[in-house]
Parts: C-alpha cells; structure tokens; sequence
C-alpha cells in the first residue's frame, strides 16, 4: 500500500523539477542515484522493475540508517530526510523475492549521492577583527584579511563565498576609504582614502627621547597641550593631555577610527536564496612619519654655505637610523644624518645632471630595514649661464633669386633648459661683407634665425660670396655668428645625355639584388659644384614595380642602373625604361627640360626555370587522434612559376598512417591514428615538376595529435598478499595513457560494499586497499575495484588477495607440498626391504662357497699348494 501511495508524491516531484516519470523507473540493476539533501518525505527515488517471473516483493540492505526503504513494487523512497557530508554516501542491495521469501534477482549494488544544497550561512572566524592602517599608505596593499566557512559542500556553489563592504562608519561624503577583495577577503586602502585618511594627533619621539621621562614629558606637554595654563607642573603630576595620548596609543583598537561592516554571502553572491552572515572589522588609522617630502628643487650653481640643508625624513621608530643610496653611478653630492637631515654637499650644475634620486633607508642597528625604501628626487632649476653657439653656416643663391626667397636657417642653440627664456634666442643681422651691390641684400628672421633674399641684382662675377657676422642673444649672453652665401649661376642650361639611346641589355631572372644592369650619363654646362650643374637620374616609366633604380657618382656624375628589388620573369620580362636627367635648382624662366635630358633603355630578363613553390614552409595541423580512417587532413597548396605540372610526394610517414594523392596535394589518412604512440608527425612534402629539370621543393608538416579518451586507467598489479600480523593496507596503483583532462586523477571504488575491505585515496593515481578486520583462516579473495579517469571513464577490475601468516621475512609460509619424484613411506619400506633381502643372500652364497673348499683341501694338497 505504501508503494501506491507514493505514485502521486512522484508525480508531483517530478512535475515540480521538470522531470518526467519514466525517468524515475527502470530495471533492476546496479545504480547510482542523487538524492536531494533535506528533502519532504516520503520522498520517492527510483522505482526498479525485475525482468524475472514471480517477483512480488523486494528487499533492500546496507546502510539505510532506518531512513530509506524499498515497496513491495519496487519503490525506492525515504521515510526520513538524509543530510550531506564530506564522501558520505549510502551503499545498498536490492533484491527482488518469491512470496516464499526467494530471492529471484539480485542483489544488485545501488548507491545514493547526497546532492547538498544550500542550507548553512557562512560563518565568520571571528565575531569581530582590528586592524591598523597607518596614514599615506599607498591604495591596495592589503592590512587585515577577515576569514569565513560554509558548511556547504566546498566543491559547490553553496561554499563558494563572496565577501564585499556593506557600511563605513563613519561615511564622510558617501565616500569609501577602504575595499575588499571579493575572493580572499583582504582588506585594502582605496585612492580615496590612501589621499584623505589621516590619523588623530598623537605624541612622536624623537632619537634619544624616553618615553614617560619627566623632562621628555614636560617637553611634549608644552608641543601639544596648547595654549599653556599657568598651572605649575608639580600640581599636575600625571600631563593629563600627555597620558590622553599615551593611552590613546595603547587602546588603539577599543576607540576605532573606522569600523567596517563586512558581508560573506555563499552562491558568489547575487542569487535570491544566497545566505550571508557580517562581522565587524574595527580599523585604527596610525599615524605616519615616513613621508616623502616630495619632489626637493635647487637652482644649479646656488650660492650658499655648504653642506645645505634640504629636507628631513622621520621613520616611526624613534631609533631608526638613517643613510643614503644613489640609484645611478654618479658624482652624488648629498649626505644624511641620524636624526634624518638631508644636506647637499656642493653646488649642482644643470647641465651635467638635472635630476637626482635619493633614496632614503631606515634601519636598526643590526640592518633590518624598518620602513620602506623611500625615493626622493631633487630638480636641479636651470640658471642661464650657458652663452648661445653657433654652428658652420654655407647656404647658396643664384644669381636671379627673387627678394623673400628663403636662403637658410642659421645653426645656432643655446645649453640652457629647452624651452624657457634661458634658451629663447634672438636674432640681429650686424654686418654684410662685401655691401655690393646694396648693402641690405640679405635680412635675417629676429625670433628663428631665418635668412632671406631682400635685394636682388646678384652678380656672381661681381660678388662670388656674401659673408653675414649676425649676433644671437640669450638677453644674457650674446654671440656673434658667421654665415656665408654663396652666390651660384643661374640654371639656364639643362642636362644632356651622351646617348639618346643606350640600347638593348639582357640579364637572367635570378640576377641577385645589386647587380649592375649599365652605366648613363649626362653632363651640364653650368657653374660646376652648384646645384644648376649637378645631375639627377629619374625613372619615368618602364618600371611599374619599382624594381631598377639608379646611383649617382657624385664625383664623376655617372649614373649606375641597377637592381633594387628581385625580378620575376613571370612578373615582367621586358623594360622599356625612360630615364630622365634633371637638375636640383629650378631652371631658369622660359627655359624647359627636352629630348635631350631624356634617354632609353631596354632591359630584357632571360628566364629561368624556377622550382615550385608552397605558399607556406611550414604547416601547423591539429588533428583528433579518433579521426575517421578516409578524413581528409589539408590539402597541400603549390605551384611553378611556368605554369608546368607538378606532383606531390610526402616522407616522414613511419607508421604508415597516411597517404597522399600525387596530383590534388590531400593528405588523407588511411589507418587508425594514436596519440600515445606520438605525438606529432612530422613530415616533409614535396612537390616536384613533372619535366624539364623536374626541380623539386619541400614543405615542413607537424600534425599535433589531439587527445580523446580513449583509454581506461589499468591496475599495474593484479594482485598482493596481506600479512595478517600487521595487516599493513595494500597500495595500488593505475595508469592511463590519456593526458589530461582524459587521465588523472582517477576515482577508485569497490562495486559492492564490503565488510572486510576499504578503500582510502594516497594521491592521484594510487589508494590504499585496507583490511578492516582479521579473518579466522589464511583466505583467498577477489575484489571488483572500479577505476575511473578524470572524464569519467573506467570499468571494473579484479583485483586477488591472499590473507595469509607470514615468515619472518614477510612473505606467505607455504607448507611444503608432496612432488612427483619422492617416494611414499609404504614404497621406501619395500625397497629398504628387497635391499636387505638381497644382502643376507649374497652373504649365504659367499658362506656356503668358503665352507666347501674347506672340506676339499685336506685330499688334494699339492693342488692347494699349486693354486697357492
């Protein structure tokens, strides 16, 4: 009746969580179920049905703990709720029986897995923390960590804890001055309160100053108890702000300057049914000494008494002792005392160095740094006192340059710091040498020292070169400057090439990058040295790819043609070039570039029969190692710069896995592939032409096996005795050659729960099997362990074990054994028998010989006496 009752309880289980009934039914046999932790009941689990005739009822054993129990239908529920923990589960044996109480099918091993769910509220270690944090820490680096646990299974969401800030008080400004990391609970300064935080005024020492002395505390009371009472000291004996500040120091943590309200919530947070619990986290602020000054300025060359005094660096212990390290190799012009005083040595000089950084140690006697390294830089400030310089200046005009054209920029810069006034120069034309035919031919920009043509009538025959002496100041430094200008002929004469054409040159495709193809020229007959005479060659057409380019011999004005990019017969095999000559200067107006500035060239490239070539040297393939036998992996891309046929062929194949179609290039496989035999296969591809020189070319393949999981963890022992005298746990060991995720860790359980034996894991691969209790006899037994890999993939194994005495050495005794070559006790006797037998005839023969030549001897002496 209890079966049928739970028909309905099912259905609406099942229609509550999606699932369908035939879900929940099947045949009897070895399971493994789930089963909700804290569920309503009578909760039904699973319903069996035994294929064997004549079942009517069915029995259930094992670790029921009297709260699961089986119908007479085969019904499979809880009376009472089960509840999770760590590798609990609960092994049962069903059985189906006869109305006579046979068991007709079975038994067969069910499992029940608690699933945990979410149930228990994180728990703080703590139902309250303190922390100190001094002043100007910098924002992120932890200071308190708070700790919580969940009772939850710890390898689901329901343990998985978040932490966050829920409140600050107090909260000036709504503004956080302190996060949390949401995974490991570290508490840390934010920008805002590493920049606001700041600690209640306290009582500091000083070196040598002893914490509660009279003199030393009727120094701090005049520093900090302001303004003074007349009140005489004797009549205040304790300095009452003094101890106010004293205990204040001591009892940091019960007057907190901040106190946090800090949340652990389970589920990561953010799901409707997540639990969460908070704790309190109090946070004193201390304050800090050990703070940089920051960035210390020093006019160079600053006249003062030396050493100067430039800052001072106090570290929060009283004791610390102070010095120096100079993160360059340098000339280091700085020292420190042992109260912190910084001093420079000697004045700085900006433009041998304009910025140093000191960094600052505080340690105690024995070394041990007690603060923070702390960088400080000193800003060397620019002085001027670097006068401007001048460098070499030559420009060019022609003779009929017109007035504002641009002739140069005098080379002049100051040392001072770019970009103040100690290096803004001005700049004042004073002089022009010769003042023919004006004496103004020439000015000068004030603010960026550009020359200009103002007069024109230049005349070279005249005035071959103009000399300018230009003053250039700093407002503190001036320094004459020279300038020379040369005056150039006009360009009204262009370039003309010796030869019009230069004819037809021939040269093979393969011709390497640099090679000379001719040599050209052609020469103008203007002023030599200038810009109208100079030549330069252009190439104006012929050469869409830019492969030819040309040289210019400054010294013979002869131009080199040759090869700048690698040719390609297939590309282009003819050049028809056009090379123009032009010249720097402009030409003159009225006069243009013609024929004769331009010439002609033919370069013709004779083929060469080139290899096939890849579009790849190297390919990377990855492959499953379960591919089908027939898959097509790549396809190998290639061909001849002529257009011939080509084949493939491929080496590198020493399994004999692959084949290759000579004509399409695709590599296909035509046996079973098997990452734990390799890896990688490595081949090489060769395509090849089919004639002429049938040049051939290689392409590297690696083709990476992928891993599946096609292997099962194997016991590397079958079996092992146990000495019943210590009863020492068996260890055994599996191995997979999958690779992960497909090996281990591998899961090890015994089928059918076992009174005698357990299974305790030692590491990812090996566990100890252990006897639990000494049996009466020496046994011979074997174990079902089933043994699964990471990905859940596994059968069962026998494993046999031998209980047995042992010798002293440890090993089995073994009784000795009758052997086939040894006699029994009934054979021995007969043969000892027959063996004595025989003797006691020998010996009546040997008798009865003796006594009858004895009886003979007296008749016939002389035949004794012969025989003697």
């Amino acid at each position: 009746m209890r079966g049928a009752h739970l028909l309905p309880l099912t259905l609406l289980v099942s229609i509550a969580h999606g699932i369908g009934l035939e879900d929940k039914m099947g045949p009897l046999g070895h399971l493994v179920l789930d089963v909700p932790e804290a569920t309503p009941v009578p909760y039904a689990i699973y319903k069996f049905k035994s294929a064997v005739e004549g079942v009517s009822s069915y029995h259930i054993s094992g670790e029921t703990e009297g709260k699961i129990s089986v119908s007479s239908d085969g019904w499979l529920f809880l009376e009472h709720p089960l509840e999770w923990s760590p590798e609990k589960n609960h092994h049962l044996d069903i059985e189906a029986r006869s109305a006579d109480g046979e068991t007709l099918d079975g038994p067969y091993s069910v499992v029940l897995q608690v699933v945990d769910v979410n149930n228990n509220a994180p728990v703080f270690a703590e139902n309250q923390y303190s922390g100190r944090v001094r002043e100007h820490s910098p924002a992120g680096v932890p200071f308190i960590q708070v700790f919580a646990t969940d009772a939850d299974d710890p390898n689901t969401l329901n343990a998985q804890l978040r932490f966050s800030i829920v409140n600050q008080i107090p909260n000036p400004g709504n503004v956080f001055y302190f996060g949390i990391n949401p995974d490991t609970a570290e508490i840390f300064i934010t920008e805002e309160g590493a920049e606001f935080l700041r600690a209640r005024p306290t009582v500091s020492y000083s070196r040598g100053e002893v914490r509660g002395s009279p003199q030393v505390l009727k120094k701090k009371f005049e520093d900090y108890c302001t303004p003074r009472n007349n009140i005489p000291l004797e009549n205040n004996p304790f300095y009452t702000c003094i101890e106010r500040a004293e205990r204040r120091e001591v009892n940091l943590l019960q007057d907190p300057d901040y106190a946090l309200i800090v949340r652990a919530e389970d589920l990561r947070g953010g799901a409707p049914n997540a639990l969460s619990s908070t704790t309190r986290v109090n946070i004193a602020i201390i304050q800090n000494l050990w703070v940089s000054p920051g960035t210390i300025t020093i006019k160079e060359n600053f006249e003062a008494e030396y050493p100067m005094y430039l800052a001072t660096m106090r570290a929060n212990d009283p004791t610390a002792l102070y010095r120096l390290v100079q993160k360059e190799r340098f000339f280091f012009p700085f020292t420190i005392n042992q109260d912190g005083e910084i001093h420079v040595t000697t004045p700085l000089d900006r433009e041998q160095k304009n910025m140093y950084t000191l960094v600052v140690i505080a340690e105690d006697a024995q070394g041990v740094e007690l603060e923070k390294p702390m960088e400080i830089h000193v800003q060397v400030e620019d002085e001027n006192d670097n006068p401007p310089v001048c460098d070499k200046a030559v420009f060019e005009v022609q003779e009929n340059e017109p007035i504002g054209n641009p002739v140069g920029v005098l080379p002049a810069h100051d040392n001072d710091e770019e970009g103040t006034l100690n290096s803004f120069l001005d700049y004042t034309l004073l002089s022009q040498m010769p003042p023919k035919p004006f004496g103004n031919m020439f000015t000068i920009n004030q603010n960026n020292g550009e020359i200009k043509v103002l007069n024109k009538n230049f005349q070279r025959k005249e005035v071959p070169q103009y000399e300018l002496t230009i003053s250039v100041t700093d407002r503190v430094h001036t320094t004459e400057c020279k300038a020379i200008i040369k005056v150039i002929d006009i360009n009204n004469k262009i370039p003309v090439f010796e030869k019009k054409d230069y004819g037809t040159h021939s040269v093979p495709e393969l011709a390497e990058v640099g090679t000379t193809l001719l040599t050209i020229k052609a020469t103008d007959e203007d002023d030599p040295g200038t810009g109208s005479s100079k030549v330069e060659y252009h190439i104006t057409a012929g050469d869409p790819h830019n492969l030819v380019a040309i040289e210019v011999d400054e010294a013979t004005g002869e131009g080199r043609v040759y090869i700048a990019r690698p040719l390609d017969y297939e590309l282009q095999n003819v050049f028809n070039l056009q090379i123009d000559a032009r010249n720097p200067e402009p030409l003159i107006a009225g006069l243009e570039y013609n024929e004769n500035a331009t010439t002609f060239v033919v370069i013709q490239l004779v083929d060469v029969d080139e290899p096939p070539e890849f579009e790849v040297d190297t390919l990377n393939v990855n492959v499953p190692e379960n591919i089908t036998v027939g898959t097509i992996i790549m396809i190998a891309e290639a061909k001849d710069p002529e257009g011939k046929t080509i084949k493939f062929k491929m080496e590198g194949d020493e399994h004999n896995w692959l084949e290759l179609d000579a004509d399409s290039g695709e590599l296909k496989t035509k046996a079973a592939l098997d990452r734990e035999t390799i890896e990688q296969i490595s081949l090489t591809i060769i395509t090849y032409e089919t004639e002429g020189d049938k040049q051939e070319a290689e392409m590297k393949v690696n083709i990476n096996l992928l891993d599946v999981n096609d292997n099962y963890p194997k016991l590397q022992k079958t079996q092992g005795f146990i000495c019943v005298q210590d009863m020492a746990p068996l260890t055994l060991t599996a191995v997979d050659k999958d690779a992960d995720p497909y090996g281990e860790p591998f899961t090890f359980s015994i089928n059918r729960k076992s009174p005698n034996f357990e299974i305790k894991p030692l590491d990812g691969t090996s566990v100890h099997l252990i006897l639990k209790k000494k049996p009466p006899s020496d046994l011979n037994t074997t174990i079902p362990i089933n043994i699964k890999d990471n990905a859940g993939m596994g059968i069962t194994q026998k494993f046999d074990v031998h209980i047995c005495n042992c010798t002293k050495l440890g090993y089995c005794y073994i009784e000795p054994g009758a052997h086939s070559w040894k006699l029994g006790m009934s054979s021995t006797i007969g043969i000892l028998a027959g063996i004595f037998g025989f003797l006691i005839l020998f010996l009546i023969i040997v008798f009865y010989r003796i006594k009858k030549n004895g009886q003979q001897s007296p008749a016939v002496p002389e035949e004794s006496k012969a025989m003697l």
